[in-house]
């Protein structure tokens, strides 16, 4: 996924009201929207180098958006919008090895009244979830909140396995260099409890990492899940 405007870099003052950051640029302050519903663990740091988008839209009351956010010395990618964007980018051009041979990718599947997964390969379900928290040297984590929805999602998952679909949760992993994973038990125990009675039932589990710069955001490597 290639961004179609040049990143703007500044530096981090303050999120706040949830969908607000103000951020330093040349010396002057700017608001920018915060695409990002998490707590954002770990990135919030006053004085952390981010890179924002400018829009043109009229329409739009807050001009910039926020991208990304060095910390620890690592690019995380924190705008949610962007996660399924960049795992379609994955799929048509076969960067996931467990999707290689899709024929038909359909984005936004309505599984049910009340459930809409981000695609549907062939007879594969695939829901994926945005991984920017890192707490110890060379491994991602998720959540970053408690999320009912997750655990939501995943009791769906082992529905969907009896109306013979194949369900994977891909764990987008926007953190550069990162080479491990694993659920943050500590955070979100109920979500932990959900994930191994899916993972028995037989939910395929995978997590991906990207590699981030100024000009693009893609999927570089399948990272290892490591167990709880």
């Amino acid at each position: 996924m290639k961004f179609t405007s040049s990143l703007i870099k500044g530096k981090f003052i303050k999120r706040y009201k949830r969908f607000f950051v103000d951020i330093e640029v040349n010396n002057k302050t700017v608001i920018a929207h915060c695409p990002n519903t998490g707590s954002m663990m770990g990135l919030l740091d006053k004085g952390n180098e981010v890179w924002i988008t400018k829009h043109n839209d009229s329409k739009r009351k807050l001009k910039f958006t926020l991208e990304m956010i060095k910390s620890k010395k690592k690019i995380i990618g924190v705008n949610t919008h962007r996660a399924n964007r960049i795992v379609e980018h994955a799929l048509e051009n076969n960067l996931i090895d467990e999707f290689k041979s899709t024929k038909i990718v359909k984005p936004e599947f309505k599984y049910s009244e009340d459930t809409r997964f981000d695609f549907l390969c062939d007879k594969k379900i695939l829901e994926v979830k945005n991984v920017t928290l890192t707490r110890e040297e060379d491994i991602a984590e998720f959540p970053d909140a408690v999320t009912t929805r997750g655990s939501k999602h995943l009791k769906k998952l082992i529905d969907s396995i009896k109306k013979g679909y194949k369900p994977y949760v891909l764990f987008l992993t926007q953190i550069q260099g990162i080479n491990n994973f694993r659920i943050a038990k500590d955070i979100d125990v109920n979500y932990l409890k959900n994930y191994i009675e899916a993972k028995k039932a037989g939910v395929n589990f995978l997590a991906y990492r990207c590699l981030l710069n100024s000009k693009e955001i893609k999927i570089e490597k399948k990272i290892k899940i490591i167990n709880v």
